[in-house]
């Protein structure tokens, strides 16, 4: 178990959200696990206690590299399909807004998160507070397209971009020595670098509507609650009270735009 006095505040303040997350796990869950640096510490926790207490679990990851993470520490990983559907997923978060929406994807995994947090009874976001903000998009926001003519898909998404009146920012494909980086399922990323989403339900909506885009980094009404720890091992929750209106507008296309 890792000294929370010899952190930096950032990862003290992981600890405290990941071991805050930990304390909702009971004996014989079915548990998504998320992808990135807090998740790598909220495994490591869960592995701990479940060696501690011999609890029984069946996990989903979120990505190969936390599916290897896992299976190291002793916890049981299966495939999503094997397992069915999760009683909590616990996975952090880019940005978190006060109604608990999301930009995820800085780990390349969102299209794989966002398939596990919506195969779950409840989502937890874990996460330091450098990433709660008023406005979504100051992260850039990940776009995962396919390669197959992506800088056509790249000409929609800046089309699309300038009609929202956030195309005057770049796009950069995510990239790895040199190469395009290449995700779990074999794709690419475009990075937006949009600096404030005013309205992510549109924007959301209107990139999901593109050719060759398989998922974007935009989790709204998703997440049931976050978790957002503290320095000092102390943690802060919020509940999202609006999540499951914006996730029906999204799904069933209420709330357009007249």
């Amino acid at each position: 178990m890792p000294d929370q006095t010899n952190l930096s505040p950032a990862d003290a303040a992981k600890l405290a959200a990941s071991r805050a997350a930990i304390a909702l796990v009971k004996d014989g869950m079915k548990l998504g696990l998320g992808t990135g640096s807090t998740a790598v510490i909220m495994v490591r926790e869960l592995a701990a206690r479940v060696k501690a207490e011999g609890l029984n679990l069946r996990c989903a990851a979120t990505s190969q590299g936390t599916a290897d993470l896992a299976t190291s520490l002793g916890l049981t990983v299966e495939s999503l399909d094997q397992i069915g559907w999760l009683d909590l997923t616990i996975d952090g978060a880019d940005e978190v807004d006060p109604d608990l929406n999301l930009i995820k994807g800085g780990g390349g995994a969102h299209l794989r998160e966002k398939i596990v947090a919506r195969a779950s009874d409840r989502m937890v976001v874990i996460a330091d507070p450098a990433k709660v903000v008023e406005t979504l998009g100051a992260f850039h926001l990940p776009v995962e397209v396919i390669p197959f003519g992506e800088q056509v898909t790249e000409r929609l998404i800046r089309e699309t971009l300038q009609a929202q009146d956030l195309g005057k920012r770049p796009i950069l494909m995510r990239k790895r020595d040199d190469q395009p980086y290449v995700t779990d399922e074999g794709n690419h990323i475009f990075d937006l670098s949009l600096e404030a989403i005013p309205d992510p339900v549109h924007l959301a909506r209107s990139l999901a509507a593109i050719p060759g885009v398989v998922e974007h980094g935009l989790f709204l009404g998703i997440c049931d609650l976050a978790i957002i720890g503290q320095p000092d091992g102390n943690v802060i929750e919020l509940r999202g009270e609006e999540a499951d209106d914006v996730s029906d507008d999204l799904l069933f296309g209420e709330g357009e735009d007249e």
